[in-house]
């Protein structure tokens, strides 16, 4: 099984970015269903995140980034490479997608994926607000076509 989740809060500009690009494979995906191929919005919870991963082979993260890069820059980094320590917290909104990755993997062992993709957007604006901007209303589209493409390669099996 493939899971896509794509991470974000719509209400805050280009932070909404994941959940645009999990919303719009949901509905692409809809008009061809695939029962290997799953699609989550998670929001903002992160354990949402280790919940939905677990049992599937390959995994596929996508989330909005802020590190003064280019607005819409496209980042696709190994998912091992990402996973963080979760840090002391009685907040659950504090458990990130990171986090979820690191717990994940110890909590469910052989049961969570070891193929993961991160798909980081560079945001430009993460203020309130609704809509993305357009240079990453691009990248975002960007990324869907190359999560189809690894749709395509997965189903296929290559």
């Amino acid at each position: 099984m493939l899971s896509i989740i794509g991470c974000g809060n719509p209400n805050r500009q280009d932070d909404g970015v994941g959940v645009y690009v999990a919303q719009t494979l949901i509905s692409l995906l809809n008009q061809k269903p695939n029962m290997n191929v799953q699609v989550f919005d998670a929001g903002t919870s992160g354990m949402d995140i280790m919940f939905q991963a677990r049992g599937s082979d390959a995994l596929i993260i996508i989330d909005a980034n802020q590190s003064n890069s280019e607005a819409g820059t496209i980042f696709q980094v190994p998912g091992m490479e990402l996973e963080n320590i979760p840090e002391p917290s009685y907040n659950l909104h504090d458990f990130r997608w990171d986090n979820a990755l690191y717990a994940g993997r110890r909590i469910y062992q052989d049961d969570f994926p070891k193929n993961i993709n991160v798909f980081l957007i560079e945001a430009e604006g993460l203020d309130l607000g609704i809509g993305l901007s357009n240079k990453v209303q691009k990248s975002a589209d960007r990324v869907i076509e190359i999560i189809l493409e690894h749709i395509k390669k997965y189903v296929s099996g290559k």
